[in-house]
């Protein structure tokens, strides 16, 4: 594994005429009216919320509790289940 880059979990979940996107180790969502639109708008939340923590020195991880999981209670509407890998870029600023 990339020591530069941080893994989570995707899920693509099948709601009314679209879909929504969770990445859960991290309670980051999205939308969109396809499944890869979908995916490529939870990219760019997960993009933002990571570097939104990272500069304020905030803690990421914050899991989405199992009673709230849609793989636990929605799992017949999960269409997608893959691996987020996000590459880490070390940038210094003095």
């Amino acid at each position: 594994m990339n020591r530069d880059a941080l893994v989570f979990t995707g899920l693509i979940v099948r709601e009314g005429d679209g879909f929504y996107s969770l990445c859960p180790e991290l309670a980051v969502a999205s939308q969109g009216k396809t499944e890869t639109e979908a995916k490529n708008m939870l990219r760019e939340a997960v993009a933002g919320y990571l570097e939104s923590c990272f500069e304020s020195n905030l803690p990421y991880l914050r899991p989405v509790p199992e009673s709230e999981d849609p793989r636990r209670t929605d799992a017949q509407n999960v269409v997608s289940v893959f691996r987020l890998r996000v590459d880490l870029a070390v940038k210094v600023h003095a």
